[in-house]
């Protein structure tokens, strides 16, 4: 194994020695953080063993190694060692002290349990989709992916989003690294694997039930990353890891890019068609007033053509009588079946005050307004219609 380290002067002497004696290549040696992400982009090398120490370990470190499909084993000295690691995502580190053994079962990777209800290889993939406007999509998924987690499910929620991710900055999480294109250029050197997604994935903690967050992309201009193919890729291994995926998908499914001279061009839109594609339940979800109304029903007919599951739930967003007049949720459920054809959509209550102090706290809505007339509403769509019945 070709290795690199970015170590203390002293301690990387130690472990260079004994990985030499076992076997294996030490081909850099960095006595920074700017200097780890540098060499490995130029060399490239299997693996990075790094001090979880601010000298050494860093964002652009982890985004390089993401990069370049390079495993990254921290050794830690300490608690706050391990605060750095977790506050990067990585949550399994290996004590300096415990010698080249332990670096070695880390570099190797010990095989993981498979996690409960995933056993067979499939998990459910639920794919949060509006159109324009900002219905909610981002909210609601953040919803979903809490109330499924709280049922003691294991859950990954993805930002999909490539014109507007937001799951980090609401839920309070850094983004310098977006783990869900991190885990696509994973995918696309076929070095994307459970302990993989462990690494780059976040977790956001909550006292109801903890779940794993792949952030979207800091910036626009990143979409290239999240081609079809590779969304495809990391779908399908997130079915064998977690119970639940739930992703949160931008609002354009049209095909237009294919009209291009260059057949082979990446799509911008390729994330969000290919989720919804490979979704087993869809949650079409839209805002409760006129202009969102009819921004939900003329899009509703472009998710339909490409959607390949009929496991779809409306949901309305922000049901609320000065928006749409007396009755609204008679309103809402009539304008749907007159003018599209839908029965039955899930009706969430308006409730600006309970969503911004969630978005200001960084948490989610079950964890910072439990009696939120909103989150019941999420939580009775999860328990209805997201879980099997027993």
């Amino acid at each position: 194994m070709r290795l690199a380290f970015a170590l203390p002067l002293e301690l990387e002497t130690e472990l260079a020695e004994q990985a030499t004696r076992h076997g294996h290549e030490v081909v850099a040696r960095a006595a920074s953080a700017a200097e780890a992400a540098s060499l490995v982009v130029a060399l490239a090398p299997d693996a990075l063993v790094v001090a979880s120490e601010p000298r050494y370990l860093g964002e652009r470190v982890l985004a390089a190694c993401d990069d370049s499909g390079v495993r990254v084993v921290a050794l830690t000295s300490g608690e706050p060692d391990r605060r750095l690691a977790a506050s990067l995502g990585l949550y399994e580190t290996t004590d300096a002290t415990a010698g080249w053994p332990a670096v070695e079962h880390a570099l190797l990777g010990a095989p993981r349990p498979t996690p409960a209800g995933a056993r067979d290889g499939r998990g459910t993939v639920i794919v949060v989709w509006g159109p324009a406007g900002a219905p909610g999509r981002t909210s609601l998924a953040i919803g979903v992916a809490s109330e499924l987690a709280a049922l003691g499910h294991a859950v990954v929620l993805a930002d999909v989003d490539t014109h507007g991710a937001s799951i980090a900055p609401a839920l309070g999480m850094l983004d310098e690294a977006p783990g869900f294109a991190a885990a696509c250029r994973l995918a696309g050197n076929n070095a994307l694997t459970h302990d993989e997604l462990e690494r780059i994935a976040q977790r956001y903690r909550s006292p109801l039930g903890d779940f794993r967050v792949l952030t979207g992309i800091g910036r626009p201009s990143r979409w290239p990353e999240l081609s079809g193919e590779r969304v495809s890729a990391v779908i399908a291994l997130c079915r064998t890891w977690v119970d639940y995926t739930v992703l949160d998908v931008g609002s354009s499914l049209e095909n237009d890019e294919e009209i291009s001279s260059d057949l082979f061009a990446p799509r911008r839109n390729a994330a969000a068609v290919t989720a919804v594609r490979d979704a087993d339940r869809l949650i079409a979800v839209g805002a409760a007033d006129p202009v969102g109304l009819s921004r939900f029903l003329r899009a509703y007919v472009d998710l339909e053509e490409v959607a390949s599951t009929s496991d779809v739930t409306v949901v309305m967003n922000r049901v609320r009588a000065s928006a749409i007049g007396m009755n609204p949720h008679g309103q809402v459920t009539q304008t749907l079946s007159r003018f599209g054809g839908i029965e039955s959509p899930v009706l969430v209550p308006h409730d600006q005050g309970a969503f911004d102090g969630a978005v200001l706290s960084g948490r989610s809505l079950a964890d910072s307004a439990p009696r939120s007339p909103a989150r019941i509403a999420i939580k009775g769509l999860v328990e209805s219609r997201m879980v099997p019945r027993g």
